[in-house]
């Protein structure tokens, strides 16, 4: 947590100026008993309505000023802990861009949001309570005691003995509870990934019919909350009837002492009343102070999360921006003896691939479901890196081009269709920032995605919801090619792409790729030899090896893995074999 402070470096005036006008509200209100004391002795004991009437006016005024400190000071705490906040997000957001694919799915997307939404809130309301309360609080009660003693020593005397007593209560049930709201706000994060899981997968879950289990499993987390919840409410609900119990006695004890004293004539009625006063200041401050302290504990649990993400180091160095290298064989794709286990896995995902695809090779890669298909084509935009082998791009080690340079060279197209909220135009222009209109239109051509733009009102103006929910899957997925085709790259990657186009649609955009005039490298990853079958070299993998490369005819005759596949799909030439034989 004492690392994010340095963001509230910007703020250092607001975080002074916030105490000390609460420091100024503190002090105007621990005149106030006096004055209240002062019209009871001399006012009121000697009727002088004017004097009554100044003293009041002198409360009002000491109300006023006091008031105005507050809005100060809530002006500078507000101020600082929204910025501070602010800081932290851009701060939080800017790293986890910086983070390799490894990175990301060791922490969890959900983490991630957690992080970035409630645990900043927190540190925003921890920060803000904290700017008004933390020197206010301690200073009323210890000068709400001295104050006290100089209207009455030995009737402050019961202030020395209330106030160490109402501390062990109030903080010791702090210290109980401390722990506990730990484990609640633990609880709390698994709430919240269950929630999350459940809002974006709400198709999934009703097409599977899964509503009642998924209810049954939400309704167990939220018990488990709610379970925690009590009972750290039932010993924080302690405090108030503790406190107010220590505090009833103490008044008791407070104006029995005070009656004695004023029938001896050694205390005035208005100086019991002040001490009375002084003696609830006391009790607010210590609850609120309490309250603070478990706030200001929630805080920096938060604050240690959200550190604890911002030193995670990317596992990913790249070279500097400044230090770009030459590309000298644009969209040649070299591997040699690659392999790759992703974290915490028994067996590597790819194992010692090796092969060569020259500029503007059409590549299919085909396999069955974990086979490693996705994992190659991420190797070479480095989303992960080699565990063994090099890869090389451009006719340069991938690891030696600084990030924008490499990724420039890629158009990649991911296997989930991923639309951001805005305008048609704007997601396309991800591929290219200046790319005109012309250049747009001609992507969407090539992507069969023209009848996409026409058949809105908007055009390349309409508005696309959060991901793409108002478009359907083949829409999403042509607009997707178009925004990697704008860039123009040396290497396209479709990554199992085409999967929602219709046979017809996605054999126009084949033909579509090979009429390109600046001839990209492309790699087409599929589960369908359909899509692949007119590829100039087709990649076969099986449990993360290589089991075949060749054309259709020579992979159709030789590999094993790839007749499995195409009759697997074509059984209707089966078939055929069968008969004429």
């Amino acid at each position: 947590m004492k690392k994010l402070f340095c963001f509230l470096g910007a703020y250092k005036k607001e975080c002074i100026l916030g105490p000390l006008f609460k420091m100024l509200e503190a002090i105007f209100e621990l005149f106030v008993p006096l004055v209240v004391a002062s019209i009871i002795d001399t006012g009121i004991a000697g009727g002088d309505r004017g004097y009554i009437i100044m003293m009041c006016l002198l409360m009002a005024a000491l109300g006023a000023v006091g008031l105005t400190n507050t809005l100060f000071a809530q002006y500078f705490a507000a101020k600082a802990s929204a910025g501070f906040a602010a800081k932290i997000r851009h701060a939080l957001f800017a790293h986890v861009q910086k983070l390799s694919y490894v990175d990301t799915d060791r922490i969890g997307s959900s983490t991630l949001v957690t992080r970035m939404t409630s645990d900043v809130n927190q540190i925003q309301t921890g920060t803000n309570l904290a700017i008004r309360l933390l020197l206010r609080s301690p200073f009323i009660v210890f000068g709400a005691m001295i104050m006290a003693f100089t209207v009455d020593v030995k009737g402050a005397l019961v202030f020395a003995v209330t106030i160490p007593v109402l501390s062990v209560i109030v903080f010791g049930i702090m210290l109980i509870t401390i722990p506990m709201f730990r484990k609640v706000q633990g609880q709390l994060d698994r709430v919240t990934r269950s929630s999350r899981e459940n809002l974006s997968g709400a198709r999934v879950i009703r097409a599977f019919r899964q509503e009642e289990a998924e209810t049954e499993r939400f309704e167990q987390e939220a018990d488990s909350l709610a379970v925690m919840q009590k009972a750290v409410g039932r010993i924080s609900a302690l405090m108030n009837p503790l406190t107010y119990a220590v505090i009833n006695l103490a008044v008791i004890a407070l104006i029995w002492t005070g009656a004695l004293r004023v029938e001896a004539g050694l205390l005035t009625q208005g100086a019991v009343v002040a001490l009375y006063n002084y003696m609830s200041q006391i009790l607010v401050e210590l609850i609120k102070l309490a309250n603070l302290i478990i706030t200001l504990t929630k805080t920096a649990a938060c604050g240690n999360r959200i550190q604890a993400v911002l030193e995670t180091p990317s596992s990913q160095k790249f070279p500097d921006e400044d230090n770009r290298v030459l590309v000298s064989e644009p969209g040649r794709i070299v591997f040699d003896n690659v392999t790759f286990t992703y974290e915490d896995a028994q067996l590597p995902a790819l194992y010692d691939i090796s092969f060569t695809a020259e500029k503007g090779d059409i590549v299919g890669i085909i396999g069955s479901t974990g086979s490693g298909k996705s994992t190659l084509v991420s190797l070479m935009t480095r989303f992960y890196d080699a565990e063994k082998g090099s890869i090389f791009v451009g006719g340069c080690d991938n690891h030696s081009c600084p990030k924008s340079q490499l990724r420039d060279m890629f158009g990649i197209v991911p296997q989930k269709a991923q639309l951001m909220t805005g305008s048609i135009r704007k997601n396309l222009l991800w591929g290219k920032a200046d790319a005109s209109d012309e250049e747009i239109y001609e992507a969407l051509k090539t992507a069969q995605a023209l009848d996409v733009v026409h058949s809105k009102p908007g055009g390349l103006d309409e508005k696309i919801t959060e991901g793409g929910r108002n478009l359907s899957g083949g829409q999403k997925q042509r607009l997707c090619i178009a925004r990697a085709l704008v860039r123009k790259p040396d290497i396209l990657i479709f990554d199992d792409s085409a999967s929602a186009l219709d046979y017809s649609t996605e054999a126009a955009l084949r033909k579509a790729l090979r009429r390109l005039d600046y001839k990209p490298t492309i790699f087409i990853v599929s589960q369908r030899t359909a899509s692949i079958q007119d590829a100039d070299k087709i990649i076969v993998l099986d449990e993360g090896r290589i089991a075949g490369i060749g054309t259709h005819e020579v992979l159709l005759s030789d590999c094993t893995v790839y007749q499995e596949i195409y009759y697997s799909q074509n059984p209707e030439e089966v078939k055929s074999s069968e008969c004429q034989g």
